[in-house]
This record gives structure tokens, sequence and C-alpha cells, in this order.
């Protein structure tokens, strides 16, 4: 299941971005008494009592400015409360309760989501508690006290927003349905290959850069299997973001890519490989997805003998982390090759579930060790004990040794292609982490 959304709303200068530093751990809102400094959605990954989740910090919501920047944030405040299944609606008990809050009050309730009401600057529960009374006239049920600055009412508030989130068993139901990212920058053909896909016109084709600026969910089913294709918008390069409502479009794209199984990462075959590419495909890389490189508009290139081969050959040294990942060249407007990505996405979605008994596993480790001894240093060697697979999307291994230090980037990169090649593990990352155990206690494992 997706991990849960939620959205931090308010009018500005209420706290949002220091109550959003203390939750993720970071500074990464910046922070300052000038009203509207937070102009983008800025979200980040945490957890609260074993559930991930994401949230994200908004602008100010400024109900009736004429402000064009604070209009934009309004926007983009918007399109934050659509996305999300649990909002946080973050006031001012120093304030009290203002036509503003009162405003966005109506505007959250009419989203018929989940809120969880807080009063934010109070420094003293006991003494301000009277205050907090106050905002009950907002109708949105209990206010939580809550002091950002110091920490305090912080549980209390995210164990409300826990019991909010959507059950884990909602998403059961999607479980035998693939979810496939298409992601790119803008006018590479990502709705043009969904619309060549579904056979009809259900996202707007022109070529215009940016059109699609939410991700779309669009179900789909035929012999190969079901599926949930994902059209998002394109990212851009930050040079050429001129509108808020385009940098909400990067983090839908980055959040799409969070709920997929498989990203179809599309490059424009005339354009070839470039750096805005090769950002985009390593977010699906870092965030451990199943990756097929899709080459579109295939047709419109010039061809003689090995084009193909040298084309695929660039691509991968200017994607080098992407090795794994194989290559499809299409044409979404004549529909050249197209039927062939179901087979692909069925693969590479199964080989980034996989999941290999410790046994096996180890007997794959014994084999490499004997081909290449692991590396060592001043005299002292790495001693690889045993490994066992601790997760699966993508496949992630723990490797016990006896130094951390002495375990090479080079020598886990060997392992992964040992492991990748005993398995056929196409179109999946690998993850190995290495963990110290001495030698006593492994040998009391059996090892």
């Amino acid at each position: 299941m997706s991990k849960p959304i939620v959205a931090l709303i308010g009018k500005p200068n209420v706290g949002k971005s220091t109550f959003f530093n203390y939750l993720v751990g970071s500074r990464i809102s910046i922070v300052e008494d000038t009203p509207g400094v937070t102009r983008d959605r800025i979200y980040a990954e945490t957890n609260w009592r074993g559930r991930d989740f994401t949230l994200i910090d908004t602008g100010g919501i400024e109900p009736d400015s004429d402000d064009i920047i604070l209009s934009q944030m309004r926007e983009q405040a918007d399109l934050a409360i659509n996305m999300a299944d649990v909002i946080i609606f973050l006031t001012d008990v120093k304030q009290g309760v203002t036509a503003a809050d009162r405003e966005i009050a109506v505007m959250l309730k009419k989203s018929k989501k989940p809120i969880v009401l807080v009063c934010n600057k109070v420094d003293n529960f006991e003494k301000d508690k009277n205050e907090v009374y106050e905002f009950y006239n907002l109708g949105i049920g209990e206010p939580h006290p809550l002091s950002a600055t110091n920490g305090l009412g912080i549980g209390d508030i995210l164990d409300a927003i826990y019991e909010k989130f959507p059950k884990n068993d909602e998403g059961e139901e999607d479980d035998n349905k693939i979810k496939v990212a298409l992601i790119g920058k803008p006018n590479v053909g990502k709705s043009s290959l969904l619309n060549k896909i579904l056979g009809e016109n259900r996202s707007i084709v022109s070529d215009i850069a940016g059109t699609t600026r939410d991700a779309i969910d669009t179900e789909f089913e035929n012999e190969s299997g079901k599926y949930v294709f994902i059209d998002t918008a394109g990212v851009r390069k930050k040079s050429k973001i001129k509108e808020n409502i385009e940098k909400y479009s990067i983090m839908r794209t980055l959040l799409a890519i969070e709920r997929a199984d498989v990203c179809l990462m599309m490059i424009d075959a005339v354009e070839g490989v470039t750096d805005q590419d090769a950002k985009i495909a390593g977010e699906a890389h870092e965030a451990g997805k199943g990756v097929i490189i899709v080459v579109n508009k295939w047709d419109a290139v010039e061809k003689e003998t090995g084009t193909l081969e040298k084309y695929k050959k660039e691509v991968y040294q200017k994607l080098k982390y992407l090795s794994y990942a194989p290559i499809i060249f299409i044409s979404a407007l004549t529909g050249q090759r197209v039927n062939k990505l179901y087979d692909m996405i069925n693969e590479v979605a199964e080989k980034n579930a996989f999941r290999i008994s410790t046994s096996v596993l180890n007997q794959v480790i014994n084999e490499a060790i004997a081909i290449v001894q692991p590396p060592s240093d001043k005299g002292r060697r790495l001693k690889i004990y045993y490994g066992t697979q601790v997760g699966s999307k993508p496949p992630t291994f723990i490797i016990f040794v006896n130094d951390k230090k002495l375990f090479h980037f080079s020598y886990e990169r060997y392992l992964v292609n040992q492991i990748r090649k005993e398995f056929d593990l196409t179109g999946t990352p690998i993850r190995i982490i290495a963990r110290e155990k001495n030698e006593k206690e492994a040998k009391k494992e059996g090892y």
C-alpha cells in the first residue's frame, strides 16, 4: 500500500515550517517571521508508530488576498489538500480565531478529508488552555495544543494523525495490479503513450510542454494482466520553473515514483539522454523501483546498420546506475513495439518483488567468495559470515561481516552483480547493507 499523505495547512506565520521541521527531524523548511516565506510545498518522509507517511509543508493561505504570490500559494495549498489523506490545520493561539481561520475551516470541511486541528504557540499548557477552547468554534473537532518551538504536544498530535490514516487493508484490492509510473521530462510523449495503450484520448496531448500538471491514475486490463498507469507531469529544469504550480508538478512526479512498482523512464530518441533525464531516472533508482528505459519517437530517428546498438550503449553510458534496466525502442505515435511493454512490465515487477531463502543466498555468496577473494587492508581481510534477505521492492540483503570498513564499494558491487546474474534480476536495483558481527556470534548461529 502507498504511504499516506499528510498536508500541513494554515494561514501564513502560524509556525507550519517550524512544526514540519520538528516532525521530519531536519531543518528543511526555511523558518522566518515574514509571512509567505514557504512559497512552495516541501515534502519529506517520516514515521510514527511504525507507519511511514509523507508530510507536505505548504505556503500559508490568505483567503481574500489579491497578492499574486499569496494567491499562488493558496492554489498550491488547494492542490496539496486534494492529494492528502489527512490534513493538519495549524492555527495560532496567540492570534485567536481569525476570519481567515474560519474561511480556511469552511474550505477544509468541503474537502471531506480527515482533519486534525492544532493550536500552535501554546507555550504553557495550563496557562493557555482556555485560549485553546475558543477553537472549538471552528466546528472541525477537538483542538490539540502545540508548542512547535519547544516540541510540546507533538506525540498527541501524531497519535491523532495516525488514527485517521487509511487502514492498511484498504489497499489490498490493488495488490494484484501493477502500478506503472510514466516519468520523464515534458513533451517526451508520456500522455501519447498512455493514450495509445488505452486506445482513447484519456490525457490531453499537445506540443506544449507541461500540459499534464497532475499525476493521473488510469486502470487498465488486458490478457497480460491488470495495471494502474500513472501519467505524471514532466519535470523541468529548475531554471525553467517560473510558476509555483510547476514545482507542485515536480513533487507530484516524485510521489508518483514512490507509489509505483515499475517506472517507465521515457527518453526522447531525437534529443537523446539529457542531464534532466539522468536526474529523473536517479529518483526512480534511489526509490528502489523497477525501471524500464523507454526510448520514444524512434520512428523519427534516421537509422543505419548498428544504430540501435550504438544508441543503447550511449544510453547506458549516460545512465550508468541503470545498467540493470532493459531498454525498449518505441513510437507512441504509431504504436511501434508498444505491445511488448506489458511482458517487460510484468517481468520487472516480478524481479523487483523477488525473494530468496537464506540457504540459497549463501550458496551464491560462497561461490562468489571462492571466485573473487574479499579485499584486505593492512593485513586484515574482510570476512563475510553470511547473508539474509530482509526485504523486497527492491530486493534488500543484509551481509554480516567482521569489519564494515573493509567492505569496499567495489566488492559490494561485485556481490550485487553475482546475485543479479544468478537470479536474472532484470530491471530492479539491489540493496546490500553491511552489518558487523563477531566470529563467535556467527559460529553460534551456524555460520
